[in-house]
């Protein structure tokens, strides 16, 4: 099947590829068909039957009004689970295939357009129209966001679907062909209807359905968002993206095996089938009578005879019978019934708990469970509040778009997130103790019921539900339903908001969170290129502040007319600083004076740096507080942050120290000496992590042509505010405008410690004419305490990995560790840079709150509160 697979997958990617020359092909066959002479072998079979019997036209009508009934079944249980806009394509197929079908049986069979009535109703009942509604389904979920995307979902859902339809027509026209060979006339041309439909419904949906889907998914895209050059090389499809197509290839596999035939579509089938039977029996039956081997008289012995009442009443009836119109008033009151039943009386308002049964067999019987009552409430809620637009027929039916525009996600997802905790909750009656049992054994045997059980009795613990089912995403939404019970009904709402599924967890237990409920969803922008010694970065940044990467994008484009920015790392060494205690102030201060002999530094450098691989101790500082003393161990840490080496390090020291003094008492790994996340004037005057300084000279045409000010009112202004203001404030580190601004983003964007924005936004901006009439700008920025890293923490993240790619910087610099970091340091120095003069320029030419409010400050926001 893999070899089947992959052959239809490959013919699948060239009809999407080629979708036009495709359809012209259909389209030319088609008028070939048309213009043929055709076979006259089964017309020549059909002038040989003369006028049909009264037996053959009620057997007949009877095919035709199970046609009718299989049809109405077929459409309402297919409006029941699919979008107006998915029926639409299936009927584009069927009205398309119902046109080759025609010009076939007029063209190649040469039948009469009379003949039509008998061989349509034939094609009504063998046409595979859920499969194309599957194919539909499937490629109108598959969110395609270029070309290439879409020739790979034709492609994919082909693979699945080619194989299963092309078996199926195979064995409808082994089956159905038996009967062309049975030499009844009348089975002979209703089996060749029968062939052909099989026939033109497979090479419909082989050739021009999946063309006409990959034109559709394209027209429903932007052009922008539509990559029309793009080649469906599968080199060239995103890396990221390849574990969802294998999901979406198997919730296809899935639709497959709930679209298999039910009882009602296998009896239909038998009946037809049956049918065909009567027809060959009794057209047997009518060429004996015929050939006369049965005389009256036999005939008369064996039913006995009949009275003039009764051979008038026959006459009358067959007379009636043998009418075409008796056959048309039937099929046309059937049809009128049927089409006032669908258009009045069908809903589809349990459209939703026929998808539940499929997906769960156990959901009817969790209905029926009153403990499952709020669930189900809350289940009904969301789906009254949100249907997801493959279940509704317009925009106009989602009423959550406007409400959840406050929150970054979608509830929708929200409702298969309630309804898969209630399909997985399986009627099982275990004890405690078995069931802790079984999940030693095998997780996945464990309902989630029983899981919360064990939770309650305290059997496992909530935090390792991860480790203990091995499952990261069912533990979280476990979690989830454990912090819903235990908060109330406004933290289940709450809960309910935070988005949880399609994030790899694996990479954040562990390592960067604990008790994880989910994730929140950040907007990343972009600002630059801005050019930093003389090489162009763009700069990832996660914010929600309107304007921020707006107003850096302009900083980085005035300092890209003059060189850039020239960066200098003047400084590296993270710092850890650990508090003692001593019997008396001589014993503090002897244990300084050893601190402060070179050969004893030697020895706790030796023992520091023997705990890793790149933390290399560079220093010491001591101070003394009473009889308690600070030491300041200052170690670099090659391309990562560095706070756990330096703490380990710090570790193997203190022993060291201890075997010299053994009345020294540690208070604590860390005495505040260090200093980490808070504002300190030790990380301002002696640095921390990377020290960096950057500069860029602006010319004076840019100053007044881009940032619509002059030098003179911009050095004036920094003076002012930044120097003088900042005095004022009393402030530690803060002689800037915002460069906590973009260190945050940036922070955030990059995985960093967005708690050490406390220090890394240390910073001071000095400005200067310059120039040899003093009319350009010089600016500079001295950041003394950024502390960055390009491995460990939340750069392990696959999204803030990805923007750390963006700048080149990703996972340590094999060449030159610690290469990276600096890098990354000098680059969000430049970047501080590039924010203020853009917000100082603003400021001096009095536009700030004008931005803002044009800005930050949508019409969408603001007119909720304009009209209550």
């Amino acid at each position: 099947m893999g070899f089947l697979a992959g052959i239809f997958r490959n013919y699948g990617l060239f009809c999407a590829q080629h979708p036009w020359q495709v359809i012209f092909l259909v389209l030319t066959s088609t008028v070939a068909i048309i213009s043929s002479q055709g076979m006259h072998t089964l017309n020549r079979a059909r002038d040989s039957l003369g006028s049909p019997q009264p037996l053959d036209i009620v057997l007949m009508t009877t095919v035709r009004a199970v046609a009718v009934l299989y049809s109405y079944h077929r459409l309402r249980s297919l409006h029941r689970s699919h979008s107006r806009f998915v029926l639409s394509l299936a009927g584009l197929f069927t009205v398309f295939s119902s046109f080759v079908f025609t010009c076939s049986v007029v063209n190649v069979m040469q039948s009469d357009l009379s003949d039509l009535k008998d061989a349509l109703f034939f094609f009504l009942l063998l046409i595979d129209v859920v499969k194309a509604c599957t194919l539909a389904y499937w490629s109108l979920s598959c969110s395609v966001r270029n070309a290439a995307e879409v020739s790979l979902c034709i492609s994919q859902g082909m693979a699945v679907l080619g194989p299963a339809i092309t078996l199926d027509t195979l064995v409808e026209t082994l089956v159905i062909g038996v009967g062309t060979l049975s030499g009844v006339r009348r089975l002979e041309v209703l089996c060749g209807y029968g062939c052909m439909s099989a026939v033109v419904n497979y090479v419909v949906f082989m050739t021009f359905y999946p063309a006409c889907l990959a034109l559709v998914l394209e027209l429903s895209n932007k052009p922008e968002v539509m990559d029309s050059d793009a080649t469906v090389d599968s080199c060239k499809v995103d890396q990221s993206t390849a574990f969802q197509w294998q999901h979406r290839v198997k919730l296809l596999k899935q639709m497959m095996a709930m679209e298999q035939p039910n009882p009602l579509v296998q009896r239909v089938k038998l009946i037809m089938a049956a049918g065909l039977m009567v027809v060959h029996a009794h057209s047997q039956w009518v060429f004996l009578q015929d050939g006369k081997i049965l005389s009256p008289e036999k005939a008369g012995a064996t039913f006995g005879p009949a009275s003039v009442a009764d051979v008038a009443a026959e006459d009358s009836v067959l007379r009636w019978l043998s009418d075409q119109r008796a056959d048309q008033l039937v099929l046309l009151i059937l049809i009128a019934a049927l089409t006032i039943k669908f258009t009045f009386f069908d809903d589809r308002t349990h459209q939703t708990h026929q998808s539940l049964e499929k997906l769960s067999p156990t959901y009817n019987s969790m209905l029926a469970e009153k403990s499952q009552g709020s669930n189900m409430e809350k289940v009904d809620s969301f789906r009254n509040r949100c249907v997801s637009f493959v279940l509704s027929d317009n925009s106009e039916e989602l009423p959550c778009d406007v409400e959840d525009k406050e929150v970054q996600t979608d509830q929708c997802d929200e409702v298969e997130h309630v309804e898969e905790e209630l399909s997985s909750a399986k009627l099982v009656n275990r004890t405690l103790d078995e069931s802790l049992t079984t999940l030693k054994l095998s997780a996945s045997q464990v309902t989630d019921q029983e899981v919360l059980k064990l939770i309650e009795a305290r059997k496992i613990e909530l935090r390792q539900l991860e480790k203990v089912l091995g499952d990261a995403e069912r533990g979280v939404r476990i979690r989830r339903r454990v912090l819903s019970q235990m908060g109330g009904p406004h933290v289940e709402d709450a809960v309910v908001r935070v988005p949880y599924k399609a994030y790899d967890y694996s990479k954040v237990v562990g390592v960067c969170c604990e008790n994880v409920i989910g994730y929140v969803p950040l907007p990343v922008g972009y600002a630059g290129p801005l050019l930093v010694d003389g090489e162009p970065y763009f700069l990832p940044m996660a914010t929600t502040e309107g304007c921020l990467v707006a107003s850096t994008n302009r900083g980085c484009s005035a300092l890209s007319y003059n060189g850039g920015v020239r960066t200098q790392l003047i400084a590296d060494g993270m710092s850890r600083g650990p508090v003692f205690r001593l019997p008396d102030i001589r014993r503090a201060a002897a244990v300084m004076r050893w601190l402060e002999e070179p050969a004893n530094i030697d020895l706790l450098k030796k023992s520091f740096n023997a705990t890793s691989r790149f933390g290399r101790l560079q220093k010491i500082r001591c101070q003394i507080a009473g009889r308690h003393l600070f030491i300041r161990f200052v170690a670099k840490t090659g391309d990562a942050m560095g706070m756990n080496m330096v703490s380990k390090g710090t570790e193997a020291a203190i022993k060291v120290l201890q075997s010299y003094f053994n009345d020294l008492a540690v208070v604590s790994l860390s005495g505040n000496f260090c200093t980490d996340k808070k504002p300190a004037a030790v990380n301002w005057l002696d640095g921390r992590g990377k020290s960096v300084v950057c500069e860029a000279i602006i010319p004076a045409s840019i100053v007044r042509d881009k940032l619509k000010t002059n030098v003179s009112a911009l050095v004036d202004l920094n003076i002012s505010k930044n120097l003088i203001g900042s005095s004022i404030a009393g402030s530690i580190g803060g002689f800037n405008a915002h460069a906590a601004n973009i260190v945050s983003a940036i922070f955030i964007a990059t995985g960093q410690d967005p708690a050490q924005v406390v220090s890394s936004s240390n910073c001071m901006t000095l400005m200067e004419p310059w120039g040899s009439d003093m009319q350009d700008l010089y600016i500079s920025c001295t950041m003394p305490s950024l502390e960055v890293g390009t491995i460990g923490g939340g750069t392990w993240l696959p999204a803030q990995g990805a923007c750390l790619e963006m700048l080149g910087l990703r996972g340590s610099n094999v060449e030159e560790p610690g290469a990276n970091a600096s890098r990354l340091a000098r680059i969000i120095c430049a970047a501080v840079l590039a924010g203020e003069l853009s917000l100082m320029s603003s400021l001096a030419a009095g536009t700030l709150v004008q931005s803002h409010m044009t800005h930050n400050r949508s019409y969408a926001n603001l007119t909720p509160c304009f009209s209550s």
